[in-house]
């Protein structure tokens, strides 16, 4: 029972091509996970250089065809994973190294790793983008992590494996994620950690970002001061840095904030007005000690006060006028949200039936030549190009038009710019409402708990 995943590979922030490369192949290689470069597998490329041949290729891809793209795929990566005990590495890595070799059709270069890193065998493998003979390239598509698994499906049972009969999609909301499903079982991350701990100091009201970055030190947190005046933490038993930055640990936690929270001499996260309680006795158990106890408690009172502030600020003093905010807003939300989905979709067509007229108009001389010379053979050949485009136009009229008449082009342009304005207002509204329904949401939610309403999983599942 293998899983798998797909990814498509570009430069990396702030890296090179060879950078991103190397870096990319280099945790790949690493000789700990590959039994010192045993685990490893190559076809019509040399693991060592692999970087140096990848890009080669494109260069000369570039030479052959003349384009290039700004936001080019580099590589591609394919995730295989099995189940602890069922096999192991070598015949992971056999395996992958068959699944490679299926999937490119022996047309890209690609190498294969096994690692034996983690309980359960798990191999990648990277396939270069660009063909063997540099005409042309990997272009990612629609299904593809679905023909992958099917693709590795088949060579599971070939060689006795099992496999996941019938994988689940996506329940649209009646099944709960893994997430929801552990509830307070859920362990806590090192984010979460770091963010509390963050939370902890600023209680404090350190002086200066300096005295800040003492305290978290003094906590056990190692900080590493990268490019860019970037500030980044690790605890005790943490592999990798964490970056203090609103992208990764949320908003109010970026750097930024930070200083401003020093400066003001405040204690409370710009952005977070009101935040969901904690659950204490859930956090107790899954091993926060008596320091975590009080600043929960104290975190719990100052969200209350927000809560009951915001509250009055909007004048819902009654619960059922936060009930029914709470559901107004979201029901419009829901509905922005629909509105927005099939404008881009209406857009979409729209562009499509452009295309589609521009092509019809250019080609139309080419078959009313290819009727006059009544169906020839000569002229198909030497025009085939132009006719499949223009019987593409056609089916394309059939299919979004359903019989209706064709509109004038300076319609659908006007139709065009009318839409994408429609969608941007309503992106302004969007984003205003629902800012404004995670405020009353969350209010609501803390206002259940403190009335002993609703238990602490169900909050969590009303939160958006």
């Amino acid at each position: 029972m293998a899983t798998t995943r797909i990814m498509s590979r570009h430069i990396g922030s702030g890296k090179t091509i060879m950078k991103t490369l190397k870096d990319s192949f280099d945790y790949g290689k690493n000789p700990n996970k590959t039994m010192n470069g045993d685990l490893i597998m190559a076809y019509e490329c040399d693991p060592a250089t692999a970087d140096a041949e990848f890009l080669l290729s494109k260069a000369k891809y570039k030479a052959i065809t003349g384009r290039q793209q700004k936001q080019d795929v580099l590589y591609y990566q394919i995730r295989q994973s099995f189940p602890p005990g069922e096999i192991d590495a070598e015949t992971a890595l056999k395996i992958g190294n068959e699944l490679a070799m299926r999937w490119t059709k022996g047309q890209h270069a690609f190498f294969v790793v096994s690692h034996v890193d983690r309980p359960h065998p798990h191999c990648h493998i990277y396939y270069n983008s660009t063909s063997l003979d540099c005409t042309r390239k990997f272009r990612d598509f629609i299904g593809s992590a679905r023909a992958v698994r099917r693709l590795s499906d088949r060579i599971c049972l070939e060689h006795g494996l099992s496999i996941i009969t019938n994988p689940k999609l996506p329940s649209k909301g009646e099944f709960k994620h893994y997430g929801e499903w552990l509830g307070h079982r859920k362990p806590i991350t090192f984010k979460d950690k770091l963010k509390a701990q963050i939370d902890v100091c600023l209680a404090e009201k350190p002086p200066d970002m300096d005295a800040f970055l003492q305290a978290m030190s003094s906590a056990g947190y190692e900080v590493k001061h990268g490019r860019g005046d970037t500030i980044s933490f690790r605890a005790e038993g943490q592999q990798r840095f964490t970056r203090l930055r609103a992208s990764t640990l949320g908003k109010g936690y970026g750097q930024e904030d930070i200083r401003e929270i020093i400066e003001s001499k405040s204690t409370q996260m710009k952005g977070r007005k009101v935040n969901l309680i904690v659950d204490i006795e859930s956090r107790m158990r899954a091993g926060k000690g008596p320091a975590f106890e009080r600043w929960a408690k104290i975190f719990n009172l100052k969200q209350m006060a927000a809560a009951l502030q915001y509250l009055q600020e909007n004048e819902l003093t009654e619960y059922e006028h936060l009930a029914q905010k709470s559901g107004e807003l979201t029901e419009r939300f829901h509905a922005l949200s629909d509105q927005i989905k099939n404008t881009e979709a209406a857009v979409r067509v729209n562009i499509e039936l452009q295309a589609a007229m521009v092509h019809y108009a250019k080609t139309r001389p080419i078959f009313e030549g290819y009727k006059s010379v009544k169906y020839s053979r000569k002229y198909l050949a030497e025009h085939g190009a132009e006719l499949a485009t223009y019987r593409a136009a056609q089916d394309t009229f059939r299919r979004l038009l359903s019989g209706k008449k064709l509109p004038k082009m300076n319609a659908l342009k006007a139709e065009c710019r009318e839409l994408i304005a429609t969608k941007k207002d309503a992106y302004k509204e969007y984003r205003m409402v629902r800012k404004n329904m995670q405020e009353v949401v969350t209010a609501k939610a803390n206002i259940d708990q403190l009335l002993g309403l609703t238990d602490a999983q169900k909050n969590k599942e009303m939160e958006r």
